[in-house]
């Protein structure tokens, strides 16, 4: 039987999935408990059109990630901290503080989970980093890292 979920079920699949489960687990489970529905011709019609709109909109955001990419990719981002004297920063310079610079700079929304930072930035100076755009768009930038009580 196939059924359309309307949650996540565990071991099965995820909210909107079209799966194939045996006529007992589908009537006597997924059915009465409003985890699943029945796909009829009409709820296939309406699935097979959320699935199209679905990739039309994951088409648009990687074509606007790669254009995204094309801005940032070799850009520099220039962050000032204070520094000790032989330039140990006093804390770290964090992913959220190089995402705001980002979206700042270049008015281009990154999380900062999407920041790559190799490791963590604890002293000044220059460090390459990736930022994720899309799945499997990513641009190559540098980070910069200023005492901020140098003028």
């Amino acid at each position: 039987m196939k059924v359309i979920l309307l949650t996540d079920v565990p071991k099965l699949g995820k909210k909107g999935d079209l799966i194939d489960v045996a006529e007992g687990y589908g009537r006597n489970y997924l059915l009465p408990r409003k985890m699943a529905e029945e796909a009829t011709r009409e709820k296939l019609e309406e699935w097979n059109q959320r699935q199209r709109t679905k990739e039309v909109k994951a088409r648009r955001q990687e074509e606007e990630a790669r254009s995204h990419r094309a801005l940032l990719q070799g850009k520099q981002v220039v962050l000032r901290a204070t520094a000790g004297e032989k330039g140990k920063l006093f804390g770290s310079v964090t992913a959220a503080q190089v995402a705001n610079s980002i979206q700042e700079k270049y008015r281009i929304p990154v999380d900062k989970k999407d920041v790559k930072l190799p490791s963590p930035v604890k002293e000044l100076g220059s460090y390459p980093f990736t930022v994720r755009l899309f799945q499997g768009v990513e641009a190559e930038m540098t980070l910069q890292v200023e005492d901020e009580r140098v003028e």
